[in-house]
């Protein structure tokens, strides 16, 4: 991936993870299509980087609607005429929902349908359908990288976080197959977390003492080493970026923070018949 600039789409860009992401991204040079429905965030955002290495694309979108990726991968192409990097970092949180959500759970047989059809739409549909977007194009290049922001594991079953751990799950699930998908071809899936509560608007104003939480520019390292050189074989891992060392090497701090992606550690596969 060395020569021509490179582009990533960043999706959920405007703040929070997304937001430390994106700045991490122009810093090392990198140009980014920031992605999120906040128009007055992008613009925001855009307006702070005109000092950065990278340039910034801002892209209005919301990724609940099923319009939405194909128009993103046009734009992005139109301007770039490449995307080597795709990090799926968009999604949304149980306090949208309710507020006190953590201290009152939302219990299974409380939820709405049309909280549910939201959660999926945005935390599992989006990611998955954006890589069906870009994919082909990085498959004609013979390069590229999958990043897809998910949560603890312990999150995805966790009491009361049906919406946001099980659509996160299916979030992750569908990256290891993409990663499973693409073996051999050049361009990898790969999974990274925070490792804990984290800093952002998703948390709500009831999740503790913001100074004590993981700060979204946690996840920045690690970005970086995924989308380097160093990182071109490295596919169907889970990186938990509260775990990476930055003091050590690269391949090293991987070593420390990664396991494999999803749940392939522990993985059975069903006896097929012959």
């Amino acid at each position: 991936m060395a020569g021509d600039k490179r582009t990533a789409i960043v999706t959920g860009a405007a703040s929070g993870i997304g937001r430390a992401m994106t700045l991490g991204l122009l810093g090392a040079g990198i140009d980014v299509a920031a992605v999120d429905r906040n128009e007055a965030a992008l613009a925001a955002l855009a307006a702070t980087v005109q000092d950065r290495p990278g340039a910034m694309q801002a892209i209005p979108a919301d990724l609940a609607r099923p319009d939405a990726f194909d128009t993103i991968v046009s734009a992005v192409l139109s301007r770039s005429g490449r995307i080597d990097v795709l990090v799926n970092n968009a999604g949304i949180g149980q306090a949208s929902i309710k507020p006190d959500q953590r201290s009152n759970p939302i219990r299974l047989w409380e939820i709405a349908p049309e909280h549910w059809q939201r959660f999926l739409a945005v935390n599992a549909t989006g990611p998955i359908m954006m890589a069906r977007a870009v994919v082909p194009h990085m498959l004609r290049a013979g390069s590229g990288r999958v990043i897809t922001v998910t949560t603890s594991l312990g999150t995805m079953v966790r009491e009361g976080y049906l919406l946001y751990g099980a659509s996160k799950a299916a979030a992750e699930a569908a990256m290891a197959v993409l990663a499973a998908d693409l073996k051999g071809t050049g361009v990898t899936s790969n999974v990274l977390v925070p490792g804990g509560v984290t800093n952002t608007a998703i948390v709500g104003d009831e999740a503790g003492d913001r100074a004590r939480m993981l700060q979204p520019e946690i996840m920045v390292p690690p970005l970086l080493w995924l989308v380097s050189d160093a990182a071109a074989g490295v596919t169907a891992r889970r990186f938990v970026a509260m775990d990476w060392d930055a003091s050590l090497p690269g391949d090293q701090a991987a070593d420390k923070a990664g396991v494999p992606i999803a749940w392939l550690g522990i993985a059975r596969m069903p006896v097929e018949p012959r």
